[in-house]
């Protein structure tokens, strides 16, 4: 029995490691034999609570009900409860306000004499035998001098305002759900630092990428500066080597024009010689 209110505890307590002070095993385990496991169960990690909710487990008796000294608010609602009640009291329950025993089987007002002794300010035992009793409301105000609400309303019958303590139990949710949260940034800003490493490593090789293509593109440019280089170096030997060829022809038509006017000089020397003659 111990192992399924274990499990029923850690599904409670969503993985939180903290001692809780509040508890809901509502509907959690059905005990076959109408007790709570032992006090010890609860005297460890869960002796801080403040709030415990045992509602619809087909709870029987309270006989060791644990200690839990910080506890204000029970709710034992919906279950098989007919009497027993000292032993809450036996539990040294001293900062217990209000005890939730509504849709149980108690069917007087003696059943309810050993709660005296708790300084109980709320009692609900709405759906109880009990409240069948002609003067039922009167008897058990008359019972407990700190009561300042039965079934959720006073002596005079004004329904209960929202308490103090239900505040506290809405903080403690609210506490609760500030603490879930809390986690849950703390993963997601993990889980966001992870990413940005890994944005960071594809930043870095994508500028390594970019590099790589840079100098590619540099390394084609100057290629292609080469090779316009080489052409421009191949066409001005090429002009120089026409140039070296116009200059041929010229110095060979001008030997030839030599040539002739050395033949006609001679000429005219034989002419002169042969008149002289």
């Amino acid at each position: 029995m111990s192992e399924a209110w274990e499990r029923a505890v850690a599904a409670a307590l969503k993985g939180r490691t903290e001692p809780p002070r509040a508890l809901t095993l509502d509907c959690a385990v059905k005990c076959p034999s109408g007790r709570l496991p032992p006090p010890s169960f609860f005297e460890g990690r869960l002796a801080a609570l403040e709030h415990l909710s045992v509602a619809n487990v087909r709870l029987s008796s309270l006989e060791g009900f644990p200690c839990l000294p910080a506890l204000r608010r029970l709710v034992l609602s919906d279950n098989r409860i007919v009497g027993g009640l000292h032993a809450l009291v036996d539990a040294r329950l001293d900062a217990l306000r209000d005890l939730d025993l509504s849709n149980n089987r108690i069917a007087s007002v003696e059943d309810l004499a050993p709660l005296a002794k708790l300084r109980l300010e709320s009692l609900d035992l709405y759906e109880c035998p009990v409240t069948k009793i002609e003067g039922y409301r009167s008897k058990v105000f008359g019972l407990f001098g700190s009561l300042k609400y039965l079934d959720k309303a006073d002596a005079n019958g004004n329904e209960r305002t929202e308490t103090d303590d239900e505040e506290e139990e809405d903080e403690e949710e609210e506490e609760g759900d500030d603490e879930e949260d809390a986690d849950d940034e703390i993963v997601d800003e993990e889980e966001e630092e992870e990413e940005g490493d890994d944005g960071d490593e594809e930043g870095e090789e994508s500028d390594e990428d970019e590099e790589d293509e840079g100098d590619e593109q540099n390394g084609i440019e100057d290629e292609g500066n080469n090779g316009t280089a080489n052409a421009e170096h191949k066409n001005k030997n090429a002009n120089g080597g026409s140039k070296n060829g116009t200059g041929g022809e010229h110095d060979q038509v001008k030997h030839q024009n030599n040539g002739v006017l050395q033949h006609k000089s001679s000429s005219k020397r034989k002419r002169e010689r042969d008149d002289d003659a």
